[in-house]
């Protein structure tokens, strides 16, 4: 390994556009779901959780994914609207974590992406009353058919309580696997007046 190997060399100005990049290697590289984020939320006491979602847009205003309002996750969203989310890409030896505050999507937003869905996974969200209990697998199935049955076109509205969140960032950081764990991180923090800083920690 050359020092060479060990010098800065992630950008250092503008951290979205270096996700862009990084995302787009990581939807050529990645075997399976590179959207896919680690979303960690909280009570109003403190007490965390963690969970795979998936992202569904991203740009200067955030990064958004979708749920039902009323799964644990949602009512931990409605309790401490701050965030943390963690994007590791095996393939390229990635990862990027965001911290930040949230807010809803539009209900045309939320509209728009739940008919995108495929029909089958419009019914799955319409039947599901996520992370209650559930008596048994059959109920479930069983409420699907019901809704398949009376939405032959797979055309289900979208739930008032189903829809979306954007991610604001105020923190973004970029980490990358060198040899002998000489590692790559570099930290970006929003200012007041909108723009980013940004500096390297050690691994």
């Amino acid at each position: 390994m050359s020092f060479a190997d060990c010098a800065d060399s992630l950008p250092t100005d503008d951290p979205l556009a270096l996700f862009d990049d990084w995302f787009a290697q990581a939807r050529a590289s990645e075997p399976n779901d590179p959207n896919a984020m680690a979303l960690a939320t909280a009570t109003a006491g403190g007490l965390p959780s963690v969970r795979m979602v998936l992202l569904k847009g991203h740009g200067p205003q955030g990064f958004v994914f979708y749920t039902n309002f009323h799964s644990r996750k949602g009512g931990e969203l409605a309790a401490n609207g701050h965030v943390a989310l963690l994007f590791h890409w095996k393939s390229l030896r990635r990862q990027i974590r965001i911290e930040g505050p949230i807010s809803e999507v539009t209900p045309a937003e939320a509209d728009a992406y739940f008919a995108s869905r495929h029909p089958e996974s419009r019914l799955g969200s319409a039947a599901s009353d996520q992370s209650r209990p559930l008596p048994d697998r059959q109920t479930y199935l069983d409420r699907v058919a019901a809704l398949r049955m009376a939405y032959p076109d797979g055309n289900v509205p979208r739930p008032p309580h189903w829809s979306g969140y954007r991610v604001r960032p105020d923190c973004i950081e970029f980490w990358q696997d060198r040899d002998y764990r000489l590692h790559e991180r570099r930290q970006f923090k929003r200012t007041s007046d909108g723009g980013w800083t940004s500096t390297l920690l050690y691994p």
